[in-house]
């Protein structure tokens, strides 16, 4: 799946308009220069922790590495279709395979402030490594469960909930049970 992203262009594409050197953007953002590099070259699936990272330090939101054809009007996703998927890893250290499929309900709107997403979750159970960046998060279960690790605690979130946290602290969110979960999210990055 991982050429299936395209982030990593953009990436590339806005930090040279700003005259910024991979290792100074590495330094900025305390992501490795080896995986900004991978980012770029879109050898990796990269997960949203180095990505808001990234984006803050370019001074951009989220979104800007999603959007194509930024519009004035309102973005308007019929039954929740949407040709906007980006795949993430749900995992810094693990690069190799998505278990996360974002798909963009904002994507083309211009100076947005939150990014809303449909995303698949198809995530196995093991030990996660928490991630925490700047903002906050609204989740709600359109389908299954999902576990969401915040902090010390553990909350399980099933069809019809939903859980509205502050991102900074460490997360993660993944399927509960090794289920295939839906879910609405609505993620806010200042930038």
């Amino acid at each position: 799946m991982v050429n299936k992203n395209e982030i990593g262009a953009k990436i590339k594409t806005l930090r040279e308009s700003r005259d910024i050197r991979e290792e100074e953007l590495s330094k900025e953002t305390n992501v490795s220069l080896e995986l900004i590099n991978s980012i770029e070259k879109g050898d990796v699936v990269p997960s949203l922790t180095p990505l808001t990272k990234i984006a803050k330090a370019l001074g951009v939101r989220l979104g800007t590495f999603l959007d194509d054809a930024p519009q004035n009007s309102p973005v308007i996703v019929k039954n929740g279709e949407t040709n906007s998927v980006v795949y993430f890893s749900g995992e810094e250290n693990q690069t190799d395979v998505s278990t996360l499929e974002f798909h963009s309900l904002g994507a083309g709107k211009n100076d947005r402030h939150m990014e809303p997403f449909i995303i698949d979750v198809h995530t196995e159970d093991g030990d996660f490594n928490l991630s925490s960046h700047e903002g906050e998060e609204f989740i709600y279960v359109l389908e299954g469960e999902i576990e969401i690790k915040y902090g010390q605690d553990s909350f399980i979130v099933e069809k019809g909930d939903s859980i509205y946290y502050d991102s900074i602290i460490p997360h993660h969110l993944h399927s509960y049970n090794n289920g295939v979960s839906k879910i609405l999210a609505v993620i806010y990055t200042p930038f």
